[in-house]
């Protein structure tokens, strides 16, 4: 389908090999360019990067708010068009679809700055439609200059000027493509949100005490599983809801540690991907 406008794929890379190749192999052929922002991988991830033509490699450091690296790439597109990807994500041939006949239009006939995609993520197997974890809508598609990314937040979403619309067909994320990669994920999560609650001078009492280790994750389990009708995801619904819920108490454990130690947050420790 002959386009109208130009489309920049760009994501931001650490310790990818595994995932890199099937994740270039789904946009090489299509995409205009591709903006590949690396934080310094210690594994195979550049040398099957460089493999593809039409891509450009940006190295940089490895950031805890890993967003900041996600906009280095952003603000290096130059197509009309950026759709911000990441690794473990796929763009399926009906999305595609949906893309280039949007990108066929004459610029006068879209009126939107950017568009919402919705995500099926991965877990245990199969793709979770309930639970809070499906459509999982996430803001990729926007126009060049029209959308950002505040790197204040590992689960942000980017800032795009109005209007924005929303596409219909999904991308499929595999964040977690086994139940070992969803606990190093958490790990890193639990820290960030206790270097949070340090931001945030949490009191140590018996209060909070309660409030992260019973209420919090009590709350959060019903709302999943119950109210967002995570139990029609059968067992793999009831794991995401209990494990989720859990990441409560364990960053308050975190922050527990991290008072009584006086000892500062080593991102390092928890960001390792290997």
């Amino acid at each position: 389908m002959k386009r109208q406008a130009t489309i920049s794929v760009t994501l931001a890379t650490y310790n990818e090999e595994k995932k890199i190749g099937k994740f270039l192999d789904s946009v090489f052929s299509w995409a205009n360019e591709i903006i590949l922002v690396d934080g310094h991988s210690q594994d195979k991830t550049l040398s099957i990067a460089k493999k593809y033509k039409n891509i450009k490699i940006i190295e940089t450091d490895n950031k805890p708010i890993f967003h900041i690296n996600k906009q280095l790439g952003i603000d290096a597109c130059k197509s009309d068009w950026i759709l911000q990807l990441d690794a473990d994500e796929i763009v399926t041939p009906a999305l595609l679809q949906e893309i280039n006949q949007l990108l066929s239009k004459k610029p006068s006939d879209i009126s939107e700055n950017g568009f919402w995609i919705n995500r099926s993520n991965y877990f245990l197997g199969t793709f979770l439609k309930k639970g809070g974890q499906y459509p999982d809508s996430t803001l990729r598609l926007y126009k060049k200059g029209m959308g950002r990314l505040p790197c204040k937040d590992v689960h942000e979403q980017a800032e795009v000027k109005n209007p924005v619309g929303h596409l219909t067909n999904d991308l499929q994320h595999f964040a977690d493509i086994s139940f070992s990669r969803y606990l190093l994920r958490a790990n890193r999560y639990t820290t960030l949100l206790a270097q949070e609650l340090s931001q945030q001078k949490l009191n140590i009492n018996f209060v909070n005490f309660l409030t992260y280790y019973l209420i919090k994750p009590l709350w959060w389990f019903l709302m999943a599983f119950f109210r967002h009708r995570g139990y029609v995801d059968g067992f793999p619904g009831f794991v995401f809801a209990y494990f989720s819920a859990l990441r409560f108490p364990i960053a308050y454990t975190k922050y527990w540690e991290l008072q009584k130690t006086n000892r500062s947050i080593n991102m390092s420790d928890d960001w390792d991907t290997k």
